[in-house]
């Protein structure tokens, strides 16, 4: 059987819609998947083995210049490469007019069906091309979590049960991650903060930062900055100084990194702490200890489910004071139970931070 995703971006949204490869897989062994997405995207994606095929787009690059010749090249290349395939089901995730788009150029199989959402969610971003174009428009409930109206809409398409917990196939292997330039071969004992964010109603404040990074110092971690574009390197460095100022070494900036590499580095840390951002969803997915902080009472949407507590959201306006946050870090580890140097599953870290308990 072979089955086409359609979840263009953003990233975090992309990160959100993983679990649905291994929903499909568990309960069809034998399909083959395909996902189109966004180029800048496709990275985090190939890290995930169940996947047969991504199909990359620039639909947001396009539709700046579309009568371009250069643009009518690359549309033209990339419904050549979309159509290589007849599929038994495409599966639009996003609810856009531009996933219903993509949709409606693949191929069907005969006897083939489009699937989509018939209903906007609480919160979401929905548009009616995405029912126009389906065979089957599948309804959902209108308060859900990103990551379960993915599940259901898939699991609704295709006609399976879902498992209780959703697993995104991001897998921590230390052992295997590639390193960061000069950094240190373990990293164990770091901490990443994932500051940068697309909006600035999202961020916390510089000082907030510092603080936090002044106490898991104390507890004996390191903190990773890692950054996306010159703003956030800009603040990257002036966390780093700001922490280095008494003993050198406390804080890392990481070199710009493509998303399969910054996956890498992720999950070779202790946790992470992080704003609601794409980069911050990953570390859900790669089930690190994280803190996500919310400036908007918007985490029942998109923010971390983990059963146990080792992943937690922190919401207050204008933004979680640093006393909150440090509380909640220390609450992600009491839930870690692995014993100091012992993989447990795909998990293994040691328990360098239990001094700042």
């Amino acid at each position: 059987m072979n089955i086409l995703l359609v979840k263009l971006s953003s990233l975090g949204d992309v990160v959100h819609s993983l679990p649905v490869v291994h929903d499909i897989l568990a309960a069809l062994p034998g399909a083959r998947i395909d996902w189109v997405v966004e180029k800048s995207f496709a990275p985090v994606l190939a890290l995930h083995p169940g996947l047969r095929r991504i199909i990359p787009c620039e639909i947001r690059r396009w539709r700046k210049s579309p009568l371009s010749a250069v643009t009518r090249q690359q549309w033209n290349a990339f419904k050549a490469d979309l159509r290589q395939t007849e599929y038994d089901a495409v599966i639009d995730l996003q609810g856009l007019t531009k996933s219903a788009l993509v949709a409606r150029l693949a191929r069907l199989a005969p006897g083939g069906k489009r699937y989509a959402l018939a209903n906007q969610t609480d919160g979401s971003g929905y548009e009616a091309p995405t029912r126009w174009v389906a065979d089957v428009a599948i309804r959902v409930k209108p308060h859900i979590h990103a990551v379960q109206r993915s599940r259901e809409l898939a699991a609704q398409a295709l006609g399976y049960a879902l498992a209780p917990s959703p697993d995104y196939g991001l897998k921590r292997h230390p052992a295997q991650a590639g390193r960061v330039p000069h950094a240190p071969e373990i990293i164990a004992n770091t901490v990443a903060f994932v500051h940068g964010t697309s909006r600035a109603d999202k961020e916390w404040p510089l000082a907030h930062w510092t603080a936090l990074g002044h106490r898991l110092n104390a507890a004996g971690y390191q903190i990773a900055l890692p950054h996306g574009n010159e703003k956030e390197k800009s603040k990257s460095l002036a966390i780093a100084r700001a922490l280095n100022e008494s003993a050198p070494g406390q804080a890392i900036v990481w070199p710009l990194l493509p998303l399969d590499a910054l996956t890498h580095e992720l999950a070779r840390c202790a946790g992470v702490i992080g704003v609601d951002s794409g980069v911050s969803h990953i570390a859900v997915a790669l089930d690190l200890p994280h803190v996500q902080l919310y400036n908007f009472d918007t985490a029942w949407r998109t923010g971390p489910d983990a059963a146990g507590g080792r992943q937690v959201s922190v919401y207050a306006a204008p933004s979680p004071g640093v006393d909150e946050v440090w509380r909640a870090w220390l609450g992600c580890l009491e839930t870690v139970q692995e014993v100091p140097g012992q993989p447990s599953g795909d998990l293994a870290w040691p328990a360098s931070g239990a001094g700042g308990r």
